[in-house]
């Protein structure tokens, strides 16, 4: 059970063959983007908003 070497490396080579391919750039550019989506609702949240006055809620 210890001494068993395909699990860790198939969990190796899986992951560098996204890296070779190009196929995990897509994969973080994507996760960068709706990271970066989050942040700006986030603080579009958080930042108060002008009113003018006479203006309702």
């Amino acid at each position: 059970m210890y001494n068993n070497f395909t699990a860790p490396a198939a969990a190796g080579i899986g992951g560098s063959a996204l890296a070779f391919t190009g196929a995990g750039d897509a994969l973080w550019l994507g996760l960068a983007a709706f990271a970066m989506v989050a942040l700006g609702t986030a603080i579009k949240r958080i930042v108060p908003v002008r009113r003018e006055v006479g203006q309702d809620a």
